[in-house]
């Protein structure tokens, strides 16, 4: 029975304080199981207990997860003296001051950001030993031809000689500036844009909008967040 203080729930939740609890429960606005316990020590059952607060039932998240459509002009930081970070757009109903994004995107690149505060679950999607993959639009500047695509898809070579990983890309429009729907299992500093840049080809617009086989909710609009179901979580492990 997993067991913990009232005052630590609340504390955890980051709802009130442990000196706020303290007062709240003389006040009797906190409830467990509909009885107003007699302290702030007062240990409950994080899995069976309905803990209420002034009326409204508090659930028990150890962890959030939340799933961000990040605009340009956004650093994927958790402080920046400078810049907005993606922090920064996480609504309060949602936010932990222990919150960090889970994997990284340019400041100029827009789309799917995980914002997470379980350590554990991050390193499962970055860890470059288990592939999971991103996939990316990308806008280029200029034409591509079939034999410089090939080139990027079978493990390109970067300037510095870093190998990357063998990718996969599907033209979605072709022409002068062509759109480019490109997966890759790794997360290498400006990756996409290095990549292109071998076959001289710069990038204009680069959007994440999936990690591993969860995608970019299509009705969240540019900077705006949503929590992800624990129903969706294993998508963003699927290979």
């Amino acid at each position: 029975m997993p067991t913990m203080r009232l005052d630590k729930f609340f504390s955890s939740q980051e709802i009130l304080s442990r000196k706020e609890v303290k007062a709240e429960v003389k006040k009797g606005t906190i409830k467990v199981n509909d009885t107003i316990p007699s302290s702030p020590e007062y240990k409950m059952d994080t899995d069976k207990d309905i803990v209420t607060y002034k009326g409204k039932e508090i659930p028990y998240k150890p962890y959030v997860y939340i799933m961000l459509n990040k605009p340009q002009g956004v650093v994927s930081a958790t402080d920046d003296k400078i810049n907005k970070t993606v922090l920064d757009l996480v609504p309060k109903e949602l936010f932990r001051s222990d919150l960090f994004p889970a994997g990284r995107l340019d400041k100029d690149t827009v789309g799917f950001v995980l914002i997470t505060n379980d350590g554990d679950f991050a390193h499962n999607i970055l860890s470059p030993k288990n592939h999971i993959e991103k996939k990316y639009l990308v806008r280029l500047d200029k034409s591509i031809t079939e034999e410089e695509i090939q080139q990027v898809e079978q493990g390109i070579t970067l300037a510095d000689g870093t190998v990357c990983r063998p990718a996969s890309i599907q033209v979605i429009e072709a022409g002068e500036t062509p759109l480019l729907e490109i997966v890759i299992s790794e997360g290498k500093y400006h990756q996409i844009k290095r990549m292109f840049g071998v076959v001289n080809c710069g990038v204009t617009y680069l959007k994440r909008t999936q990690m591993g086989g969860l995608r970019l909710d299509e009705d969240l609009p540019e900077g705006i967040c949503r929590e992800i179901m624990h129903n969706e979580l294993h998508k963003i492990l699927l290979k």
